[in-house]
């Protein structure tokens, strides 16, 4: 059996290659999976069988589809991540006080437009859009203003 001659891997190959991974779409069952957890979650909210972590994922799901709407994959308004930012923030309290984790239908069915949008923006955006994305949610997860985020993507 032939043997395959090693080449060596210069740094700037690497480099090039992982560039070029970050212009690519995200792998379709890297997309399924992330989608699917989203979905989970909203459903859970939706049967009232919630908790706090389908709550947070929702959060972040909300934060990262208009992230990557304002680098122009997919749309999202100001009003409707508005509304959404209220309906969350009202199953997060209802959850502290009283256990019950949910969204009521209205919002149900305004967060079903944003997971569809994020669903379809996962498929279409590059690698880079989503990594840089998270990176923002990361960073404002640990307080960074969104002034300073603006300032450091320009």
């Amino acid at each position: 059996m032939a043997k395959a001659i090693p080449f060596r891997q210069s740094p700037q190959a690497a480099r090039a290659r992982k560039n070029r991974t970050l212009l690519l779409p995200m792998p379709l069952a890297t997309c399924d999976d992330l989608a699917l957890r989203v979905h989970i979650a909203l459903d859970a909210m939706r049967r009232r069988q919630g908790n706090v972590h389908a709550a947070q994922t929702l959060t972040q799901t909300m934060i990262l589809t208009g992230f990557l709407a304002e680098a122009g994959y997919g749309e999202a308004t100001f009003e409707q991540m508005r509304q959404a930012e209220a309906d969350v923030s009202a199953a997060f309290d209802r959850g502290r006080d009283t256990g019950e984790w949910r969204l009521d239908n209205d919002a149900v069915d305004r967060f079903a437009v944003i997971v569809s949008t994020y669903d379809g923006q996962l498929r279409q955006a590059p690698l880079r859009a989503v990594a840089e994305a998270s990176d923002r949610l990361e960073r404002f997860r640990a307080g960074e203003p969104p002034a300073s985020m603006a300032r450091r993507r320009a």
